[in-house]
């Protein structure tokens, strides 16, 4: 089986318009988390998430590509270009046709879902725009990268709730490793924040009105966030070869399906999928030196998946480093473990653990050090990023220091 390296990263979200400032924000524990800015909010219960500020389609794209690109695909084009610049490949020739992509997202183009509502059902029309189905379709992102840098491989988008973009790396790992592909794009994206994106969520009750405060004893809910981060993966070989800067290494994915309840969690599935990332990266539990957490911030899922750490990690569970950086930018539903991603790789190359932020008062069922609002120095050799996503579906990355 082939290496699979990390060559580029890129990002937009509610800390940062870029990687760089993004994990620059991660290491001051910065709040990305405010009152939105949106039509009708004074209508919704929930007014806060991690939007993104400060954004303006015009400043990067066409009238024709706003036309077909939803912000969504937005926020995932602009973390591509970033992602793809910092890789330094260009896709021609054999490598054109050994490169794809696979994404993540849970819900695709709900803005224009939106608008789209509003058009025909409050203002009375009877004829959309002819480009509403390629703009709001799931894949509808991951064919734009294709057909902007000539991707020819694989390419298809994952929907699979919270867990969207764990599962779409987890697939690109995959066909790297098993040389179906040289390369593969990366990652995942969500912009929900619209009217009826937040109304569907408030349904739920699992959302909070004032912060996201994960593994808190005081936490009431989740909030969520908005945004794309994409990644390149390249075969260890190829990109050694071409003297590529490499970010960190991907070592190991696993997932399973709790097959047990449609939103609450299960233990039993987040450890086996915990443990199975280990397992395939053929590693000691005692070697993992931070686990980028769930950590939404609800009741529910914050105790079950300390127990599921506890219980795969015996006695090293109270030496791991634990973090959800969800209490900074928000749960970004399908694209969140993408931007968490960047923390496992900023802890693996840089040594900076991110902090879990908001965190008040000690809970004895998440008695683990979950880094409380203050990033930490930390030399790992060993990350997982965990995603466990309503339906009981459960995907697990393992990443090493860069060789």
């Amino acid at each position: 089986m082939k290496r699979v390296v990390i060559t580029g990263q890129g990002t937009i979200n509610a800390l940062g318009h870029d990687a760089p400032s993004t994990l620059a924000a991660m290491r001051e524990g910065q709040l990305g988390i405010g009152q939105l800015s949106t039509r009708d909010v004074e209508r919704l219960s929930i007014q806060i998430g991690g939007q993104v500020r400060g954004y303006d389609p015009e400043a990067h794209y066409n009238r024709q590509q706003i036309s077909l690109y939803d912000r969504f695909t937005q926020f995932t084009m602009l973390a591509a270009k970033e992602a793809i610049a910092q890789s330094g490949l260009t896709f021609t020739g054999e490598l054109a046709a050994r490169a794809g992509v696979v994404l993540g997202t849970a819900a695709g183009g709900v803005n224009t879902w939106d608008d789209n509502y509003r058009t025909v059902y409050e203002d009375g029309k009877n004829r959309v725009h002819p480009f509403v189905v390629p703009k709001l379709m799931n894949n509808a992102a991951a064919s734009h990268i294709s057909m902007t840098y000539n991707l020819k491989g694989p390419g298809f988008t994952v929907s699979t709730a919270c867990a969207s973009s764990n599962h779409a790396m987890g697939q690109a790992f995959q066909l790297v490793r098993a040389g179906m592909a040289q390369v593969m794009v990366t990652g995942g994206s969500e912009s929900m924040l619209c009217f009826g994106g937040i109304k569907a969520w408030e349904g739920l009750r699992v959302m909070s009105r004032d912060a996201c405060r994960p593994f808190s004893a005081n936490r009431n809910g989740m909030v969520q966030g908005e945004g794309a981060a994409i990644f390149v993966f390249e075969e260890f070989e190829h990109a050694r070869a071409r003297g590529a800067e490499i970010l960190a290494e991907v070592i190991g994915f696993a997932m399973t399906s709790d097959a047990a309840d449609i939103v609450m969690p299960s233990k039993q599935g987040a450890a086996r999928a915990m443990a199975g990332a280990l397992s395939d990266a053929g590693i000691d539990p005692a070697s993992v030196g931070y686990i980028n957490a769930h950590g939404t911030g609800t009741a529910a899922n914050d105790k079950t998946e300390c127990a599921a750490v506890a219980d795969v990690f015996g006695p090293h569970a109270d030496r791991l480093m634990i973090s959800s950086t969800k209490s900074m930018h928000g749960h970004l539903i399908g694209g969140t473990g993408a931007v968490e991603l960047l923390a496992c790789i900023m802890a693996l190359r840089d040594g900076i653990i991110a902090p879990t932020i908001g965190y008040q008062e000690p809970d004895p069922e998440c008695a683990l050090d979950i880094v409380p609002n203050t990033a930490r120095a930390a030399k790992i050799d060993i990350a997982l990023s965990n995603a466990f996503a309503f339906g009981g579906l459960n995907a697990v990355l393992a990443l090493r220091r860069a060789p």
